[in-house]
């Protein structure tokens, strides 16, 4: 698989997917119903061959789709 096989829509979600976000918080982010997240996700898992959420991000950072600037490492936990 080479390039670009998601829609803007479909990344935006991925991407929110690959910083830890629940399909709900997603779709409260975005103002969605949570039932559209899942189905965008179906699409992705769908156009990618993925397996799963994790699958899904490490396939779309393969191809392209997303890149590591779309990921934002978590809060710096050793100060709590």
């Amino acid at each position: 698989m080479t390039g670009r096989a998601l829609t803007a829509r479909q990344r935006e979600i991925l991407a929110h997917v690959a910083n830890g976000f629940t399909n709900t918080q997603i779709a409260g982010l975005l103002t969605l119903h949570p039932r559209t997240v899942n189905r965008h996700l179906a699409e992705v898992y769908g156009r990618l061959g993925a397996r799963d959420r994790a699958n899904a991000v490490a396939l779309a950072l393969l191809v392209g789709d997303l890149t590591h600037d779309d990921i934002n490492p978590p809060a710096d936990r050793s100060s709590t």
